[in-house]
């Protein structure tokens, strides 16, 4: 998931690089508006875009794109 908002120049380009990566990895990803619920405007205003992995916050303002892979494939790798 990522938490971004509206006119956000960095949110724009994480974006791109979060679609980038969950296309190649064929996973599906979800966004959502920052404005559009108090408590997260509160808890990560100051940090979007926001991004998380299996529910854990992973990255903020910038996304590192082989972070984001490496963390992608191990959330997906089974554990025994």
């Amino acid at each position: 998931m990522m938490l971004s908002r509206p006119g956000c120049h960095l949110c724009d380009e994480a974006r791109e690089v979060v679609a980038r990566v969950c296309a190649d990895l064929d996973v599906r990803w979800e966004e959502r508006n920052i404005d559009d619920d108090a408590d997260l405007q509160r808890k990560y205003g100051d940090q979007i875009p926001v991004t998380f992995v299996d529910g854990a916050q992973h990255d903020f303002w910038r996304v590192d794109e082989a972070r984001l892979r490496r963390a992608l494939q191990d959330a997906s790798a089974p554990h025994s």
